[in-house]
């Protein structure tokens, strides 16, 4: 038997300390300073870059990559732990080395990238010397490639992008975009003549792509092969979204039990009424289970490949989304009043439940893909009956059986006799 649900000891030391650091140090830097690591002030940033050193010292610096990219290589199983404890902590990812957008095109520029673009981009990204984003869907088309209408014509020795992209998240205060076109992925610093950003939205932002013009280098990878570095990029994310998604869903039950038992209604607390204790059952069972699915897709990808767990990331990917909607709307509910304000994470949670459905793809669109794989693996039954169908399987099983009873009158019997009593 190879089934084993637990931890090896070095690592969870690892965890230990990481959940540490978070809880005394991650936890008030965000309070006191929100996004702490794109402050300028040379006082924060210096703070910051020692909390950092800290990471680096422990080995967790940019957990997501592996080894042979530059990372630590702790493989997806080990950064589903990690995850589950730095996705509790808005600012932790960034503390790591390991936000999105930036891991995502850290990713591809490690994968894809010549040793002068790794030079020029990656290692700043790495360092947060630079902050980057991912420009890729479009206002008629949504994250449809076949809908994409951004193209790059060559001149010279230069590319000149024309196009429209929607929703390229902090696309506003990034260095550099990594764009999608119908014919390759672009990287393209913002401040590049062209680039218009519009007014809204203010955080996923609307830019304008006219006449930008880039050297020839800036291609990442094979011309007209965006859509393979987009999967690679996508896949990993889909997972590491997860990932952090189970932190979250534990923070909103944990929220949910707290309050439960702390306050009162009708002369008893709430956790004694079997409402709230539905809830709570629940939402313990939801996440449960996505959280070994989670684990389990994540050992997959370790022993094969995101390509070859394909399914799965997809299945968990509109899992998640439906169980983070139902969990925080279970802990809203029971925090009442107060869990429609902005004085606890709860309200948020529950309204970016809709979002973690829509980003990195529809979760319809992944449903579709999942039943069509699924039925890959099946076939048709002949005639009219289906294969389960207990008048035909009764049949079959007295023809198989015939020898048996042929050479045991008695248990022919036995079989004759339970067969009228039918």
């Amino acid at each position: 038997m190879a089934w084993d649900f637990s931890t090896d000891p070095e690592f969870q030391e690892k965890l230990d300390w990481v959940e540490r650091f978070c809880q005394e140090k991650v936890e008030p830097l965000d309070y006191v300073f929100p996004h702490a690591v794109r402050w300028p002030d040379p006082v924060v940033k210096a703070y910051v870059r020692d909390l950092q050193q800290e990471v680096k010292d422990q080995g967790l610096w940019a957990i997501f990559l592996d080894r042979e990219l530059g990372g630590p290589g702790f493989g997806q199983l080990r950064l589903a732990l990690l995850n589950e404890v730095i996705g509790r902590y808005d600012g932790a990812p960034s503390m790591f080395g390991a936000a999105a957008p930036d891991t995502g095109n850290m990713e591809i520029l490690a994968a894809y990238g010549t040793e002068e673009q790794k030079k020029r981009w990656l290692e700043p990204l790495l360092n947060q010397d630079m902050f980057s984003a991912y420009s890729m869907t479009e206002p008629q088309g949504g994250s449809d490639p076949n809908l994409f209408r951004t193209h790059a014509a060559r001149d010279g020795d230069e590319w000149v992008i024309n196009g429209e992209k929607w929703f390229t998240s902090a696309g506003r205060i990034a260095d550099l975009l990594f764009v999608m076109c119908t014919n390759g992925m672009f990287v393209v610093p913002r401040v590049t003549a062209g680039v218009e950003i519009m007014p809204e939205p203010r955080n996923h932002n609307h830019i304008v792509y006219r006449d930008v013009r880039v050297p020839l280098d800036h291609l990442l990878g094979p011309e007209n092969g965006a859509q393979v570095l987009a999967q690679r990029r996508l896949g990993g994310g889909r997972i590491h979204h997860a990932m952090r998604t189970i932190a979250k869903c534990k923070l909103a039950f944990d929220m949910m039990c707290e309050r439960a038992l702390s306050r009162q209604s009708h002369g008893s607390l709430i956790a004694e009424h079997q409402m709230v204790q539905e809830k709570i059952a629940e939402s313990y069972a939801a996440i449960k289970m996505l959280r070994l699915f989670v684990l389990e897709t994540a050992w997959k990808i370790d022993r094969t490949s995101t390509l070859e767990a394909r399914t799965d990331i997809a299945a968990v990917k509109f899992t998640m989304a439906k169980v983070l909607r139902e969990v925080s709307y279970n802990a809203l509910h029971i925090l009442g009043s107060l869990g429609t304000t902005d004085l606890t994470p709860i309200q948020a949670m529950y309204a970016s439940a809709p979002a973690m459905g829509i980003a990195d793809g529809a979760d319809e669109v992944h449903k579709a893909t999942v039943a069509r794989r699924v039925l890959k693996d099946y076939r048709p039954h002949e005639g009219y009956w289906p294969t389960e169908y207990i008048p035909a399987k009764r049949a079959e099983a007295w023809q198989r059986m015939r020898p048996v009873l042929d050479a045991r009158p008695d248990l022919a019997r036995a079989a004759e006799k339970y067969a009228g009593r039918r």
